[in-house]
């Protein structure tokens, strides 16, 4: 159980760590290339600056996803890393299908993944909706 816990919280730094540095990443690419502005000339820009900006979270929780993904293979908790990665998202995502289970060994770690990917989803959304007011509401402002 104790290493069960000791690597979930090595991976949540790893894994917050991650997301903070793309996430830092992406709004200072934003300001740099004035997004919010030249976005707002159209619709069609409002709505392509936020579905890349989706996608490029979606890239970062795939990237995430994979890294534990690694770890349940590197400590035999799977066997292969294509299963692990669909083990890894689908618990990572908390979709949980449960036709790919984990060692009995490790089900705490896994636990501790899904509840990283909620957080990490939040904040993926609280970033999304951020970005969408600005772009959509901030010409109503002006």
């Amino acid at each position: 159980m104790i290493e069960n816990i000791a690597l979930g919280a090595l991976m949540t730094i790893l894994t917050t760590a991650i997301h903070g540095l793309c996430t830092a990443a992406l709004i200072a690419f934003l300001e740099a290339t004035h997004a919010d502005q030249w976005a707002l000339r159209t619709l069609r820009m409002r709505v392509l600056v936020v579905a890349t900006l989706v996608l490029f979270m979606f890239m970062i929780a795939v990237v995430e996803s994979g890294i534990w993904a690694v770890v349940f293979v590197a400590v035999d908790a799977i066997q292969t890393f294509e299963e692990a990665l669909y083990f890894s998202v689908v618990t990572f995502t908390t979709l949980g299908y449960g036709d790919v289970t984990v060692s009995e060994k490790w089900r705490l770690l896994a636990s501790l993944e899904a509840a990283v990917g909620t957080i990490m989803f939040g904040w993926t959304t609280a970033l999304i909706v951020s970005a969408s007011n600005r772009l959509y509401f901030r010409k109503r402002n002006r």
